[in-house]
């Protein structure tokens, strides 16, 4: 299985497997047990990415061929071989054919469809981040079809937002938003919304600054910003996009103390990103809730709310600062009401 031949060997099957007529050659390849010799290929580390491609091509063409054939896959543990190989493939091709291969066995295929949601929540804290960001584009697809969600899905989810990766920050969190606006539905919203809230406020041990081995102290460096206030920023704006949404979702937001963590993500005085997502959030739940608005101005006081813009943090200063760290804001949920609810 990893002879020079293989690859020409898996495109000359993948021929007769995609046959219009191929059917007698699909049943004579499962017959001698060609799904988990294909599997065994793409879990080998020794094989070369390019016949793990030929390989998933053939799946490809066995899963498409009906029900019956997705679920002999699944049966054979071929989510789990799959889901593996996307996990640790290194080129693009494989990563695209895996993913796709995924997404073939949880439509039309009831009795494990189930098992496919699972295994892509199992791929969202991997180690590839090309893998986390297919995984999260591939549960944007598959969510609807299970038509429940796995509580399991929150932790890990909201743990993407901190990641470092430009490929999973820009692209992958337009997926990651995408599902998160569907997960609205369904009964984790109360579990996604409070850990939106709680990731506006980084414990102190998350925030502790780590000590490199090769730090210079007489060199000035650049210091990256902190996982946990890429986090920080990155639940204010979805948190923001969420209360857009839904005047619904905007005061269980409330009700979770939103206000009062995002003005203490505006005081977060090492981060802008945080300081700027945190003020255009804040500043719709003061356009479109009044009593958020005066406690917004109470909390920060007459002189600072004067000043309350997106762009408030380039002209903080330190005792400003402070002030947003330090506010007790807590909006009781009889206060709370919202002028088209109310009518």
């Amino acid at each position: 299985m990893t002879g020079t031949c293989l690859g020409k060997q898996l495109h000359a099957i993948s021929i007769f497997l995609a046959a219009p007529s191929g059917h007698r050659f699909l049943t004579e390849f499962l017959e001698v047990g060609g799904v988990l010799t294909l599997l065994e290929i793409i879990g080998l580390k020794q094989a070369k990415e390019s016949h793990k491609v030929s390989a998933v091509s053939c799946l490809h063409h066995i899963g498409n061929a009906g029900r019956q054939y997705k679920e002999l896959i699944c049966e054979s543990y071929g989510v789990r071989a799959v889901a593996e190989c996307l996990a640790k493939a290194k080129s693009e091709d494989l990563q695209d054919d895996c993913r796709n291969m995924l997404l073939i066995l949880a439509q039309g295929n009831p009795r494990f469809q189930g098992q496919v949601y699972k295994g892509l929540i199992a791929l969202l804290p991997c180690s590839s981040p090309k893998a986390q960001q297919m995984a999260a584009y591939s549960l944007r697809v598959v969510q609807p079809i299970v038509e429940h969600a796995n509580p399991n899905i929150v932790e890990p989810l909201l743990n993407l937002l901190k990641t470092l990766h430009l490929e999973v920050q820009f692209e992958g969190k337009r997926f990651m938003l995408h599902l998160i606006r569907k997960l609205m539905n369904y009964e984790v919203m109360n579990s996604l919304l409070s850990g939106l809230v709680a990731l506006l406020r980084p414990s102190a041990e998350d925030t502790k600054p780590q000590q490199e081995i090769l730090d210079d102290p007489d060199v000035e460096s650049m210091k990256a910003p902190l996982p946990v206030y890429i986090q920080q920023a990155a639940a204010a704006k979805t948190i923001g996009i969420l209360a857009r949404d839904s005047e619904l979702i905007a005061e269980r937001l409330i009700q979770l103390r939103v206000v009062h963590n995002l003005l203490y993500a505006m005081g977060n005085t090492d981060y802008a990103d945080s300081q700027r997502q945190a003020s255009i959030t804040l500043e719709h739940f003061c356009q479109t809730v009044p009593i958020v608005d005066d406690h917004v101005r109470e909390a920060m006081g007459d002189a600072l709310y004067e000043l309350f813009t997106e762009t408030l943090y380039i002209k903080m200063n330190h005792i400003q600062a402070d002030v947003l760290v330090s506010n007790k804001v807590n909006i009781p949920k009889g206060q709370l009401e919202f002028p088209t609810l109310a009518a």
